[in-house]
């Protein structure tokens, strides 16, 4: 972050019940039952216990925090963090002893990924079965026969 960018800071001793929103550069030491919403990058600090979704530019996330997290650019997780939630980012960083239990997405180029659609659909096993029969040949199942 940089050293004259305005920042809040939400101390150690003060809970939060609401969401927030910010246009700047947050820290959050305390507790909020609520989500957060910031324009800048948002620190989740070591003591700090989240319950609800946050999104920012980046976030570092050391505290505790029990909901999903995207970020615009970066997710960093360090050891003493502990994350029960979906992340969605274009990078993500993972130190030893950190906690995740959710799901990942991570796309540097910043797009969607295929999805399971009806267009598109991931191979099952045994679906190559008859692949090296040519046309008008007898398509016999599995992919070593005998002629």
């Amino acid at each position: 972050m940089e050293d004259n960018a305005t920042q809040t800071i939400i101390a150690e001793d003060i809970e939060i019940t609401g969401s927030i929103k910010c246009a700047s550069t947050i820290q959050i030491d305390g507790k909020l039952n609520g989500d957060l919403a910031c324009n800048g990058n948002a620190t989740i600090g070591a003591n700090a216990v989240i319950n609800g979704n946050i999104a920012a530019d980046s976030t570092v996330i050391k505290g505790q925090i029990n909901g999903n997290v995207s970020a615009k650019d970066r997710i960093q997780l360090t050891a003493t963090a502990k994350l029960t939630g979906d992340i969605r980012s274009k990078r993500l960083s993972v130190e030893d002893g950190a906690t995740l239990i959710g799901k990942t997405e991570v796309n540097p180029a910043g797009q969607a990924g295929p999805r399971n659609t009806p267009e598109h659909k991931p191979v099952q096993p045994g679906a190559e079965e008859g692949v090296l029969a040519g046309e008008g040949e007898k398509k016999e199942k599995g992919l070593f026969q005998k002629k």
